[in-house]
């Protein structure tokens, strides 16, 4: 445990930090009328995905914070390396020397099997649930993935930013918190991946349940289910989903959903499949483009 002399000083860093930033500066809106310079801590709890009560204890040197969560508001605060060092040295926690990750292209093992997949939609997850690859199926089911920037195709952003995504899923909700848990365990593998942070900070800010989810109780989240849909083309469809981790890459993961033969859902999938190539064992994987 960090003595109380280092969180008391590790406290009066954030808050110093706080009064320097505009809302501008990390991306919120300015709505005026602020009565001292700076951030209001609960932007910075947002921003962090914490709790504000959380975050005031720590301004107050009441708690000893995880090494996720110091990554986290370095990266909000803009802290540089070097004040990044000293925050992790403050809260008694030893910083992770990361190097930055490459960035992902689909493995060429999973692309064949994605190209294999006819009657089946199935997509490349990469780290941070990014979609790095996908078949046309997967097109017809969620989205056409290819008109999203690149920079923006991750599956969790997707699902709480698109509005066709909450009526697409008959649970929408269950759905949501199993993919915060997902991405809750990419965190703690990669707690100062910029990116995630970030994405974590702009989900907090844009979604308020995102933001309760993922500062409130671990759970668990799932590799494999059933899924129900409520597919505006093919009407109700439930299918069951899995996914085969890359043995290449074990950041990668194929998801496929299927459905057992001669039931209605299977049916559905052939008329989808039909109507996106004109034949339904013609499909070929689509790619970034």
């Amino acid at each position: 445990m960090a003595g109380d002399a280092h969180l008391n000083e590790l406290g009066e860093i954030l808050k110093t930090r706080r009064a320097e930033l505009t809302p501008r500066a990390v991306g919120l809106p300015d709505t005026g009328g602020r009565r001292v310079p700076g951030l209001r801590r609960e932007e910075v709890a947002l921003l962090a995905a914490i709790s504000t009560d959380y975050y005031t204890r720590l301004e107050q040197g009441r708690i000893q914070p995880s090494s996720s969560v110091l990554a986290a508001l370095a990266h909000v605060l803009r802290l540089s390396d070097h004040q990044r060092d000293h925050l992790f040295e403050l809260g008694g926690r030893q910083r992770a020397r990361q190097r930055r990750p490459a960035a992902q292209k689909a493995h060429p093992q999973l692309r064949r099997l994605l190209d294999d997949l006819t009657l089946s939609p199935g997509m490349v997850i990469g780290r941070r649930m990014d979609i790095l690859a996908w078949n046309p199926l997967a097109v017809a089911l969620f989205t056409d993935f290819a008109k999203v920037p690149e920079g923006r195709r991750n599956c969790v952003r997707i699902l709480f930013t698109d509005p066709s995504m909450r009526t697409l899923y008959a649970d929408w909700r269950a759905v949501a918190r199993d993919c915060v848990s997902h991405l809750r365990r990419e965190a703690a593998k990669y707690p100062e991946d910029p990116q995630l942070i970030s994405l974590v900070g702009e989900l907090s800010v844009e979604d308020r349940e995102f933001g309760q989810w993922w500062g409130g109780r671990r759970a668990p989240s799932s590799k494999a289910g059933v899924k129900r849909f409520r597919h505006p083309l093919v009407g109700e469809l439930v299918l069951d989903w899995d996914t085969l981790v890359c043995g290449g890459d074990p950041d990668q993961e194929l998801v496929v959903w299927t459905a057992e033969p001669g039931t209605p859902s299977y049916d559905g999938l052939r008329a989808l499949a039909s109507r996106t190539t004109g034949r339904p064992d013609g499909l070929t994987s689509g790619q970034p483009g």
